[in-house]
């Protein structure tokens, strides 16, 4: 029995996810580049949280938590998945999301009021702040609770991607690289200390869609997940590559992101976001033209859903001038 398995966790999704080859992109960028479908992870609009969700919420299970609450920015993918995971599992979910980004009853948000979920709007940048609050509002509400960090990005939830390397080594898959998004740091923490365990010689790349110092979190995510483990291993910030695509701004699309949105969707129909996958994407495009990768490599991009946040924006909004 491996490490991992020892770790409680809920089934929540419908894995493993499909990895296919995207012929038209291998064809423009001379290379061979896959894709990992954890948008089609079965949850909501499925996504990369559902994976963290799993251990997180089995946590919460176990301590007898009635109500979740969540954190991050208006439209947030993760909090939109915690309450669709909070809701199939019978748990309250409250979401205390940052007044940021798109808060019209647009995207995210419709979802979530279809859902019928408590929605709060906090005027804040401090997660601090939110934190603190979602203590007040669940001693006021006097039912057991449980808190999940933004993106679900503590070392218990980034075990969901370790948990990703191993399926991808289940299915027969290696790679010379394997390319995702940073916005929280669990997934790529995930995906870097699981390619250490089950995928030798994979070099991971995160591409930062926001501006906090990734380097040393994802480090100390893969540490605090490694010890989760029981695993003694020298880690460092070389175990992955990060690339800065932020942009104009967390949550603000870019040229290049949309034009990776554009392209791929063009080419390969299929759709990703402008905040998270776009972005990420766009940061594939640029290594392969930078010349990163060899005729003969096998590249991974990891889909890592969103595509509520595509209409939760104007057209306008999506051009790449």
């Amino acid at each position: 029995m491996s490490h991992l398995d020892r770790i409680p966790k809920l089934s929540l999704g419908l894995f493993p996810t499909p990895v296919h080859r995207l012929d038209n992109i291998s064809r423009l960028l001379h290379t061979n580049v896959y894709i990992k479908r954890d948008d089609l992870s079965g949850l909501g609009l499925g996504g990369n949280k559902v994976r963290k969700l799993e251990y997180l919420l089995a946590e919460a299970k176990r301590q007898g938590a009635q109500v979740v609450f969540t954190t991050g920015g208006a439209q947030s993918n993760h909090a939109m998945l915690t309450a669709a995971a909070a809701g199939k599992l019978g748990m309250k979910a409250i979401l205390l999301l940052k007044r940021r980004g798109v808060t019209e009853d647009l995207g995210n948000r419709m979802l979530e009021r279809l859902m019928g979920t408590e929605t709060h709007l906090l005027d804040t940048d401090s997660y601090e702040e939110i934190y603190a609050e979602m203590d007040r509002m669940g001693a006021a509400l006097g039912l057991p609770y449980y808190k999940i960090p933004c993106g679900g990005s503590n070392p218990l939830g980034t075990l969901g991607y370790v948990a990703c390397a191993r399926e991808l080594r289940e299915q027969g898959q290696s790679f010379q690289h394997m390319v995702c998004a940073e916005g929280s740091g669990g997934t790529l923490a995930g995906l870097a200390l699981g390619a250490k365990l089950y995928l030798p010689g994979t070099q991971v790349h995160g591409m930062m869609v926001d501006s906090d110092p990734f380097e040393q979190i994802s480090l100390a995510l893969m540490q605090g997940a490694a010890e989760l483990l029981g695993l003694s291993l020298t880690l460092s910030p070389a175990d992955s590559h990060l690339r800065d695509l932020c942009g104009p701004g967390y949550g603000i699309p870019s040229p290049e992101g949309n034009a990776a949105v554009a392209l791929m969707a063009e080419q390969e129909g299929i759709f990703l976001d402008p905040v998270y996958t776009g972005k990420a994407f766009a940061g594939l495009l640029a290594l392969a033209r930078e010349g990163a990768f060899g005729p003969e490599d096998r590249v991974l991009f990891l889909h890592s859903g969103g595509a509520g946040g595509l209409f939760a924006l104007p057209p306008t909004a999506l051009t790449a001038e």
